[in-house]
């Protein structure tokens, strides 16, 4: 850190000079290109939700139609999906950015672990994220959406050029965008940004991310309805005395979504250790498995939608929903481990419903609970498997009363998504998106080459309550070479750092590096000034 014995700081070089001046009058700027990005990114995911559902209206008329024709329309239909399989292979291997669920490489992005090609990859995910759950894999739509909002939001800053402090607000802006438009859930969009991507927020990004999440949410309305996207029509709320159940569901939740991300990671070790074999063809399996469940089990190809809403109007026995769970877990498993594009959200959100219907026909047939606060187990056991798997509560709960339009229901939302984030805690199990980031990073080691060290940016981190950060003074915390401190922002006061300034909780130090030591500086200070656990056990 370099700060003289005065507290005054060396920042005579050119490129610190020219990072400083954009931070200071960006704020502006990056509000109105939020704007436009939300309107870029809520038109770009309402043309690709459109295309989405016709290829799905269409892989169902196929299998009707197959039922009653030769065997020779079987075969040349199994031929088909193993083609288009055999080409989402290819443009994996092609533009390896694009596959999976989008959300990790954007995490990725804003913790500088590697960088974006966004006109390439735009095109290649828009298309494969079409392709690979419109045609039956269990993917769904969520995360290439908020991979397309985070390349629109890139491909603003590069076209605009803007300077490299602006660019993690707009890439975060289009993330956000891009969730509010998949789910007409503009709410759940900014609480994923700031809980899932950032893990912190400051006024600026809180203000850049609600702006572009509500554009999107009006373009998606304004074109495809203000529907919710789950139907259930009207729910009881579960009483005061039915609580418990709700200790029980989180718990079934908790460790049911440890389940999910051992299967996810054992599907993408399973597929790498056949190095003999190429990504391309590794692709064909799963539309391999579209092609035989199409026939025998419909209902859980793609994403699960339909079947979210099938489970309010329909009957069906324990052992049907258990088979359901299974086969859907599975399938999402090997189609996710492939690489093909396509995101979880939608299928972990129906794998939670099917265990939630399942604790309601058990609560019904055995512990005579009223059968009509079935739908309301369902709705909260998606939240709670959300949580457990993303580890996000507070974005899962929101997501959920968004999605059903049912805000009735948030207090046991709550209770159910706490005690299953406890056990996943407990458990010792991370976010499914942190995991898939770690491998991300290890496989793609080759993008440090591209960073240049001569770039400046700047790097917000919070101090917390409890931190080692909180009630030292500057001169007193070992702070990283690479790194220094321009700022501390201490409310609506912004402060000059000298060695003598005390740090509080609730500050925010605004950190000056070069670009290729920000990953590693910015994971070093938020450590830094998190909760510190150990002070308090």
């Amino acid at each position: 850190m370099k700060i003289n014995k005065t507290g005054a700081m060396d920042l005579k070089d050119h490129k610190t000079q020219d990072t400083l001046k954009h931070f200071s009058n960006f704020k502006l700027k990056v509000l109105a290109q939020s704007l436009l990005i939300g309107l870029i990114t809520g038109i770009v995911v309402v043309f690709y939700r459109i295309l989405l559902t016709g290829l799905s209206h269409f892989r169902e008329e196929m299998f009707v139609t197959l039922k009653s024709s030769p065997i020779t329309f079987t075969i040349a239909w199994f031929v088909l999906l193993l083609f288009v399989g055999y080409i989402l292979g290819l443009l994996i291997e092609k533009v390896p950015m694009t596959k999976g669920s989008g959300i990790p490489q954007v995490k990725g992005v804003l913790l500088r672990k590697f960088k974006l090609n966004w006109p390439v990859e735009l095109v290649g995910k828009f298309f494969g994220g079409i392709i690979g759950p419109g045609l039956g894999l269990s993917l769904g739509r969520e995360g290439p959406s908020v991979q397309l909002g985070a390349e629109i939001g890139l491909g603003v800053s590069k076209i605009f050029k803007r300077h490299d402090t602006e660019e993690k607000y707009l890439i975060t802006s289009g993330a956000s965008a891009g969730l509010s438009a998949a789910f007409n859930a503009p709410l759940a969009g900014v609480m994923f940004s700031l809980e899932e991507l950032h893990r912190n927020f400051t006024p600026v990004i809180l203000l850049c991310v609600m702006a572009s999440s509500l554009v999107a949410d009006f373009i998606s309305k304004t074109f495809l309805g203000v529907n919710p996207a789950f139907a259930f029509g009207d729910m009881t709320p579960l009483p005061l005395d039915k609580y418990f159940h709700l200790i029980i569901l989180g718990i079934i939740a908790g460790l049911m979504g440890a389940v999910f991300n051992y299967s996810i990671l054992k599907a993408q070790d399973t597929y790498k250790s056949v190095k003999k074999v190429k990504t391309r063809y590794k692709a064909m399996f799963p539309f391999l498995m579209v092609g035989i469940l199409g026939f025998i089990l419909p209902d859980m190809l793609g994403g699960g939608h339909a079947l979210v809403e099938k489970l309010n109007t329909e009957s069906f026995t324990i052992s049907i929903l258990l088979l359901f769970i299974v086969v859907k877990l599975i399938f999402t498993a090997v189609c996710y481990g492939s690489g093909v594009p396509g995101g979880i959200f939608l299928p972990l959100l129906v794998i939670g419903a099917l265990i939630g219907k399942t604790y309601g026909v058990i609560a019904t047939d055995y512990f005579g609970t009223p059968d009509s606060y079935t739908i309301n187990f369902t709705i909260l056991a998606m939240a709670a498997y959300f949580t457990a798997i993303t580890r996000a509560p507070i974005t899962g709960s929101i997501l959920i009363l968004e999605m059903t339009n049912s805000f009735d229901h948030l207090l046991a939302l709550i209770i159910v998504a706490v005690v299953a984030y406890v056990v996943v805690d407990l458990l010792d199990v991370k976010s499914i998106y942190d995991y898939l980031l770690d491998r991300m990073i290890d496989d793609n080691k080759e993008q440090k080459k591209m960073r240049h060290k001569e770039k400046k940016v700047i790097i917000e981190i919070p101090v917390s309550i409890g931190s080692k950060l909180e009630g030292k003074m500057i001169k007193d915390i070992v702070w990283p070479e690479e790194c220094v401190i321009v700022a501390v922002s201490r409310g609506e006061e912004e402060l000059i750092p000298k060695s003598t300034t005390q740090l509080l909780p609730g500050d925010m130090l605004i950190i000056l590096t070069d670009e290729e030591s920000a990953s590693h500086i910015n994971h070093d200070l938020v450590c830094m000034g998190e909760e510190c656990m150990d002070s308090l056990l």
